[in-house]
């Protein structure tokens, strides 16, 4: 009788997980919070992927990433061919393989996923960005100029990849950002340890070395407008300017000293270096207590860096439970480990001041959880008889954001929702006013970077195919 020889079983190997700082020392600094993929490291991880014949990972990108095709390289151990397929579409991979949400994209639509772990395209993207950085930026081949010039306002990340993508169809491209540095967000809002400042000057001066102009101070709504950039020999004007207007709960004591919204207190923390405390100092005062009113990734980035700054406590303050915070699993993660409180179930009502108008306590309210709304989260109850008092020097409001009015209010003619979004066709993006056009936060109100950026590229076509049909 013939031996049976069992065929040996395929080991499946195990997601790789992102190397990081101790929490402990990490904490107390902000350098980058995860350290990265080794070479090795990321070559076993790129050999996870299946490389399927359908790739649906692709369907979950909103810019539309050549996933498979970029680990396949990495795979090889050819880094730098990685890094060239990443910019075919993406114009700022170093940004997204930090920043993008890939867990409820890309990565959600892994096969792997269905019955284990997904392959960890971001982190794969970080790598891979990384090493086209260090090899020196990506060249693309130049096309025949076609004499058509395009206004951006904002620099933001819909702003630069709508810039990239009319610079690569051989437009000429002029970026028209209201602060001393492009970024947008990617400068004032996220921090240093999530997103090193470094990283997105070198993603935009690869923009710059590409064609595109950008001329920093340049508040349109102020010193010009969508109607004069046009009569003044601009073929289109894309509009990106995000959601830049924060939103307040309207409680008594907001404007007291000490409290800050978000917005606020992240721009002041980055562009006034204040990641480089104590070395630098920054006029932002956080005490020893902060209370971070909401649940979102900005309001982990905010109490996150008033840890960083000084702040002994530091609270996050929200009325439902932890299963309805709407920050990355991630990001939620790292703030439990870094000693971020949270105190869940929990709505401030007032903020008490002391004699000189400074922040003093916090008034809250207990609550319980009842029926979902119609978002399908469980509506939040007040317990009566809750209230107690939580010793407070700072409070930082991270409730969401809308869009900034100056710009739409300066253009007459241009539709906009209920909100104060601009409406813009969904296919071009194009607006109510011909050749104008729209995208991002300013259209669909808050969202990611990397759907800013599925805007920003979505819009280049639009304008693409506007312009050839002039």
């Amino acid at each position: 009788m013939a031996e049976i020889v069992e065929k040996p079983k395929k080991v499946k190997i195990p997601r790789h997980a992102m190397p990081c700082q101790d929490p402990k020392v990490r904490a107390h600094n902000f350098e980058e919070v995860a350290t990265g993929y080794t070479q090795e490291t990321a070559i076993e991880e790129a050999k996870r992927c299946l490389q399927c014949k359908k790739p649906k990972c692709i369907t979950g990108c909103p810019v539309e990433v050549l996933i498979p095709d970029f680990i396949a390289k990495i795979a090889e151990g050819d880094f730098e061919e990685a890094a060239r397929v990443l910019k075919i579409k993406n114009s700022l991979p170093a940004v997204c393989g930090r920043v993008c949400p890939q867990e409820s994209q890309c990565e959600a639509k892994c096969i792997l996923g269905i019955k284990g772990e997904s392959v960890a395209v971001g982190r794969l993207e970080r790598f891979a960005a990384d090493c086209g950085m260090k090899a020196g930026e990506v060249e693309f081949e130049k096309v025949a100029p076609t004499g058509k010039r395009v206004a951006i306002i904002g620099g933001g990340p819909s702003g630069l990849a709508c810039a990239g993508d009319l610079a690569k169809a051989g437009h000429a491209v002029t970026i028209f950002e209201a602060l001393h540095v492009a970024g947008g967000v990617l400068m004032y809002g996220i921090p240093q340890f999530r997103l090193p400042k470094e990283i997105v000057q070198t993603e935009i001066t690869n923009l710059k070395k590409m064609g595109v102009e950008i001329l920093t101070n340049q508040v349109v709504g102020k010193i010009t407008s969508v109607d004069e950039l046009m009569d003044n020999g601009y073929d289109a004007v894309f509009i990106g300017t995000g959601a830049g207007l924060p939103y307040f709960m309207e409680i008594p004591g907001e404007n007291l000293n000490g409290v800050y919204s978000a917005n606020e207190f992240l721009t002041r923390t980055n562009l006034m270096k204040g990641y480089k405390f104590p070395d630098y100092c920054t006029p932002v005062k956080v005490g020893k207590n902060v209370a971070v009113l909401g649940a979102g990734n900005v309001a982990m980035d905010s109490a996150r860096t008033a840890l960083r700054l000084g702040a002994e406590n530091v609270y996050i303050i929200y009325r439902r439970s932890r299963n309805e915070m709407p920050a990355r699993n991630e990001e939620l993660e790292h703030a439990e480990e870094e000693g971020i409180q949270f105190r869940l179930l929990t709505n401030p009502v007032s903020i008490q001041g002391d004699e000189r108008g400074w922040v003093k306590s916090l008034t809250c309210l207990r609550y319980e959880l009842g029926e979902p709304d119609a978002s399908g989260r469980r509506s939040p109850i007040a317990i009566p008889g809750s209230e107690f008092d939580i010793p407070m020097d700072t409070v930082v409001v991270a409730i969401g954001q809308g869009p900034n009015p100056l710009v739409t209010t300066s253009t007459p003619g241009l539709v906009l929702n209920k909100r104060g979004n601009i409406v813009a066709d969904e296919e071009t993006l194009m607006t109510s006013k011909p050749g104008v056009f729209a995208g991002g936060d300013i259209v669909t109100g808050a969202a990611t970077v990397i759907l800013a950026m599925g805007a920003g590229k979505k819009a280049a076509s639009g304008i693409d195919q506007y312009l050839k049909a002039k």
